[in-house]
């Protein structure tokens, strides 16, 4: 068992519009977070990217914080894109499985724009959610490999 954390979560309202931080998340199976435009009936419910690689990108000058990769969750203490697909994530009560590492980036972000890269496309996950239940930053957090 391995353990990790989560230091933000982050919803919009709308595709497209900058995700916001939020205290506390309900995970909805088969769904994604209430409140959040991407969450539905797909693959894609619940979206996840390192505070490491973050980091990595201030670094290079990106003038950025959590959510501004449209991160639903941002994380600490895990190497997301090194997990399998099919593995599965347990945030408090909540069961997240992995469904995809990296996404094609269509159109190049304004974070891509500001510094000729995004870390999304490489290091970012996506996850469907197996279980529900409310998660916060206090939630215990692992997985198993």
């Amino acid at each position: 068992m391995k353990n990790f954390k989560i230091l933000s979560i982050n919803i919009a309202d709308k595709k497209g519009e900058k995700k916001i931080p939020i205290p506390e998340a309900v995970l909805k199976e088969n769904f994604g977070i209430a409140g959040d435009a991407h969450g539905g009936d797909w693959h894609r419910q619940v979206s996840m990217l390192a505070s490491e690689d973050i980091a990595e990108m201030i670094k290079k000058g990106a003038k950025v914080t959590y959510g501004d990769f449209a991160e639903n969750i941002t994380t600490e203490g895990i190497n997301l894109p090194d997990l399998p697909i099919g593995t599965r994530l347990n945030l408090g009560d909540a069961i997240l499985e992995v469904t995809q590492i990296g996404k094609e980036c269509h159109e190049h972000c304004a974070i891509f724009r500001q510094i000729g890269d995004c870390v999304m496309p490489r290091k970012g996950i996506f996850t469907r959610v197996i279980k529900g239940g409310k998660i916060n930053n206090e939630s215990n957090c692992y997985y198993n490999i």
